[in-house]
């Protein structure tokens, strides 16, 4: 079947899905959690045949940590659902209510976004979280992953779609693409596709926002920095840059450069690098940081770089305005710290930093959809428009604005005696109505 022939499935599909109770909605994805569980040693199987094939082929080690996915990420995924069937349902929720006149009132409530198509690299749990948030929100799905992971996905398609349907959500409403000209054909289906959703490099996520007119929600870069303070407790500043560095380093909330304040550099930095080399992790400083300890030269390269591995790059700067002017140079919106006991920095860091998430004397790695309680997520946006930071539920429903009235006519509110608007905000819930 082509792929533009499953997305239309998927549409039709979406209309039923978009109008389910919560109540099913929840049971099959409890039906999804039992049956990963399940059948977790095939899909253990399928995955270490997509890795084994992955290594053969010189697959780079950081995709090889994301393709990973074994019984701990299972379990791991099937927490995430659980958490997700304890959220409230997203689709129906009344946003504003108000009265036009007397039996004339309008409703803002939210709805599905219709069909998502994703697309993504070697992350298979990112095929599960996207599959579980798009049913929960009413969403129809068409998912592209990485061929490095394509036994893998197929095998969990086959037990998502399986196990909704059995629960009872109509067939269809999620389907997989498997060739890289089908990701070709998703990118001209504006009129059936209404969100993309890329997750993967930056050459991948870029090259996806630059040939398609179909809305894109994402980021291309996750280049996250850390600022120490001049007024930073130094233990604590140590164990957030490990944690933010090293906890695990192939994702896109990992910190990539340290910033350090020039008044605590001379006792904080030797104190990082005993705790980075037992991490074993490369450290790229500039001229004022190589003064202090002994690193790698740091090239301006260096500042806009995504590791996604052991490497950290660190500079010294001489105030909070000058760490704020390098983040918002050269970071890429996506998650940015500050460790500091001053409060006043703290939220000037905050405030005048341009990232979706600021972190004050917190991990980098809190930037996630799971964490934030948003029952996972389908991604981080960098965008500045519907969704931003890690989006779960409430980024993929929209709303639709509902009049109720009584036979009212437009011709009664112009003229000469015409009717005034009351324009009275209420106190309903459309919901309920």
């Amino acid at each position: 079947m082509s792929i533009k022939d499953q997305v239309a499935g998927i549409k039709k599909s979406q209309i039923f899905l978009g109008a389910l109770s919560q109540e099913l909605k929840n049971e099959a994805l409890a039906q999804i959690s039992r049956e990963l569980k399940k059948r977790s040693g095939e899909i253990v199987r399928a995955n270490r045949k997509d890795t084994e094939r992955s290594v053969q082929s010189g697959l780079p080690s950081p995709l090889l940590k994301r393709l990973k996915f074994d019984e701990r990420k299972i379990v791991s995924v099937c927490e995430g659902i659980e958490s997700l069937i304890k959220l409230p349902d997203p689709v129906g929720k009344t946003i504003h209510a108000r009265e036009l006149d007397k039996e004339l009132e309008l409703y803002q409530v939210t709805c599905p976004i219709g069909v998502i198509g994703m697309i993504f690299e070697s992350r298979p749990d990112a095929l599960v979280q996207i599959a579980t948030l798009c049913l929960k929100s009413g969403n129809g799905v068409i998912l592209k992953g990485g061929s490095e992971a394509a036994e893998t996905n197929k095998v969990l398609t086959d037990i998502i779609h399986t196990a909704s349907v059995d629960a009872g959500l109509p067939e269809g409403w999620i389907s997989l693409a498997e060739t890289r000209e089908d990701v070709m054909e998703m990118l001209e289906l504006e009129d059936s596709i209404d969100l993309l959703i890329p997750r993967g490099s930056n050459s991948f996520v870029k090259y996806i926002m630059k040939n398609t007119s179909i809305p894109v929600l994402g980021h291309a870069d996750g280049i996250c920095h850390l600022y120490v303070d001049r007024n930073a407790d130094i233990p604590m500043a140590v164990d957030l840059t490990d944690d933010s560095k090293t906890q695990y380093v192939a994702v896109c909330n990992a910190v990539e450069t340290l910033l350090v304040d020039s008044g605590i550099a001379g006792d904080f930095l030797p104190a990082l690098k005993m705790r980075m080399d037992e991490k074993h992790v490369e450290l790229r400083g500039c001229s004022r940081t190589k003064e202090i300890i002994d690193v790698k030269d740091a090239v301006e390269e260096d500042w806009s770089t995504e590791y996604l591995d052991y490497i950290l790059s660190i500079k010294v700067v001489d105030s909070l305005d000058e760490a704020i002017s390098h983040i918002n140079t050269y970071g890429s919106g996506h998650t940015d710290g500050i460790v500091t006991s001053d409060k006043g920095k703290a939220f000037t860091f905050m405030d005048l930093v341009d990232s979706a998430d600021v972190f004050w004397n917190a991990s980098t790695r809190f930037a996630d959809g799971f964490r934030f309680g948003l029952g996972a997520e389908v991604g981080i946006s960098t965008n500045k428009i519907h969704a931003r930071g890690p989006v779960g539920l409430e980024g993929l429903v929209i709303y639709k604005w509902r009049l109720m009235g009584n036979g009212q006519k437009v011709s009664d509110y112009s003229g000469e005696n015409s009717r005034s608007f009351t324009h009275k905000e209420l106190n309903k819930d459309y919901a309920k109505l």
